[in-house]
């Protein structure tokens, strides 16, 4: 099996050092996708030995790293790609539970709210939570899904998987139109409990994603919208001969 850890990085100067040395311990094969940072991210990453880095030139969003991650994965005939965030929230020692809980599952994304844990951290800042649990409840209850947390950026995907998927959306949203365009694909989906850390409750999203209200509304266009191309495709699939296509009811 080909394991890749991607981990996307937007001025991460103060992490990086430590979660590249911890991720080292579980995955030998990184690629670290650096978004357009302007801190001192981009020279601590030419200091790296034996890690990829794919190189942004300006800020592109969180769901463009990603794509650019998953597209590096497909081209590298990588079998599991895992991907984390670079801020001390994902807990690297927690990759091989991803690796095992993947044997019978297509994407495998971590929970911050499956369980407890001893290292959770508190208080969790009340919009991001309360938000969460709307969006998650959302997508559960128009596409048939059964998740806890929809936001997660800890997760484990076979390829396999990703080659069916074509994300677009570049901003923070870009997990809501993964697991619409999951649930329509009929991937296999699996959650496993990771603990709940904020080393900075105070982390902004940034503009107008700042403002929890705004925020919530972007998170269901961006739903409305995938779900509405899931639709007109499948209409048009319909109209060639048959459709398998649609989210669990």
């Amino acid at each position: 099996m080909k394991l890749l850890t991607a981990i996307p990085v937007y001025n991460e100067e103060r992490h990086l050092e430590k979660v590249l040395r911890e991720v080292r311990r579980y995955s030998q094969s990184i690629v670290v996708v650096n978004d357009g940072s302007t801190d001192r991210t981009g020279e601590l990453l030419a200091r790296q030995e034996d890690l990829a880095v794919i190189t942004h030139a300006h800020n592109r969003g969180y769901g463009a790293a990603l794509t650019s991650a998953f597209q590096y994965a497909l081209a590298g005939g990588v079998d599991i790609l895992v991907t984390m965030d670079c801020d001390g929230q994902h807990e690297p020692g927690r990759i091989s539970v991803l690796l095992e809980a993947i044997h019978d599952a297509d994407i495998v994304s971590g929970s911050r709210y499956l369980r407890d844990f001893r290292q959770n951290t508190l208080p969790t800042p009340e919009d991001r939570q309360h938000i969460n649990a709307e969006v998650t409840a959302e997508l559960n209850n128009r596409l048939g899904l059964n998740l806890t947390d929809a936001f997660c950026g800890f997760k484990a995907y076979r390829t396999t998987a990703l080659a069916q998927l074509r994300i677009t959306e570049a901003g923070w949203g870009m997990p809501l139109q993964l697991w619409v365009q999951a649930a329509y694909r009929k991937l296999r989906i699996k959650e496993v409990g990771v603990p709940r850390i904020y080393l900075d409750p105070n982390r902004a999203f940034g503009g107008m994603l700042n403002d929890a209200g705004e925020r919530l509304a972007y998170y269901r266009r961006v739903i409305g919208d995938a779900i509405a191309a899931e639709e007109a495709g499948c209409r048009s699939e319909l109209l060639g001969g048959s459709c398998r296509r649609g989210p669990r009811r």
